[in-house]
């Protein structure tokens, strides 16, 4: 049987609140009774799109991610605005950023990428039957999209020419149900 490591929260404070986050101080009790603080960041969520097309290439984004100075190859996505589904979400996403339309829409998983310091949790789709509409990107959003070949875009996950990890999760877990639903 598992171990309870359950860390109960004493105290709450709100260290930031910024545009899109918030980062919070915790006092907690740890299962040895002893006392530490926590440090973390609430984040709404955010959903992530892979765009497939019947010719099995998928829409990829290339912009400039600030945080770590480099431009990087992703999937589009976007955060959760307040009480918003993450498949609404998704789908307000892809149009703004891509132009792009989808029908059909299979839900892929909801990964938690940085568990030590954030809640966020992003919610994975798969997009087919693409029709493009128009782009309408926000404001202060600077972006190039392009087709590469799924398979291309797996090699590149595994090899780690693709560093944004919910790309790379994204891209693989596709693939694993493009293979599963064959």
């Amino acid at each position: 049987m598992a171990q309870d490591f359950t860390e109960k929260q004493l105290t709450s404070s709100l260290a930031f609140q910024g545009r899109m986050l918030e980062v919070r101080v915790d006092r907690v009790l740890v299962p040895d009774d002893s006392q530490t603080t926590r440090e973390y960041i609430v984040h709404p969520g955010a959903s992530v799109i892979v765009p497939l097309f019947e010719d099995g290439t998928v829409l990829v984004e290339r912009q400039f991610r600030y945080p770590v100075k480099q431009h990087m190859t992703e999937l589009p996505a976007g955060k959760l605005d307040r009480n918003e589904a993450p498949e609404n979400a998704a789908r307000r996403e892809l149009l703004e950023e891509t132009g792009y339309e989808a029908q059909r829409w299979d839900f892929i998983g909801t990964m938690m990428p940085c568990i030590g310091y954030s809640d966020e949790r992003i919610h994975a789709y798969l997009a087919r039957d693409l029709t493009y509409s128009k782009r309408n990107l926000d404001e202060g959003e600077f972006l190039e999209t392009s087709r590469v070949p799924m398979s291309d875009l797996v090699q590149q996950a595994l090899n780690a020419s693709i560093q944004d990890a919910k790309t790379v999760i994204a891209l693989l877990w596709a693939e694993q149900f493009l293979r599963s639903s064959d």
